[in-house]
């Protein structure tokens, strides 16, 4: 289970939060997020627990306690959703794929040439060019 918490104290370090957070349980990961350019915390954490039920536990408990002098807050994390157009291994309806593989049918089918997908010929249809470009607009058939 993994479990934010926030409002750290900068002075609080992976230890303290494991600590605090074996009380309820095994621990698996703290990860302490850091600025990148200054290495300062940036007063969040996620924390990993392996039990569903130790992990609620530790948070009900520990959501709105003091840590290092701060009042921190607990609560189940969350996943990021990911945004459209990315990368996305089963090609997309929108006719990208892993380059060079050809997906028979729908958008993106076809041949599929060394430089990504298409709609027909080995590089990409009619008007795709050397690089695969994606037809002018105008519907599909």
């Amino acid at each position: 289970m993994n479990i934010y918490v926030g409002n750290l104290s900068p002075e609080t370090t992976e230890d303290n939060l494991r600590q605090a957070f074996e009380a309820f349980g095994q621990v698996l990961t703290v990860n302490i997020i850091r600025d990148k350019i200054s290495g300062q915390t940036r007063g969040f954490a996620f924390v990993g627990m392996p039990s569903e039920t130790e992990g609620k536990a530790a948070i009900t408990q520990l959501n709105g306690t003091e840590l290092n002098g701060q009042t921190i807050s607990v609560e189940e994390g969350r996943t990021k959703p990911r945004p459209p157009g990315l990368y996305n291994p089963r090609g997309g309806s929108r006719g990208r794929g892993r380059p060079g593989e050809g997906r028979p049918g729908g958008f993106g089918g076809g041949r599929g040439g060394p430089r990504g997908g298409g709609r027909g010929g080995p590089r990409g249809g009619p008007r795709g060019g050397p690089r695969g470009e994606r037809d002018s607009g105008r519907p599909r058939y």
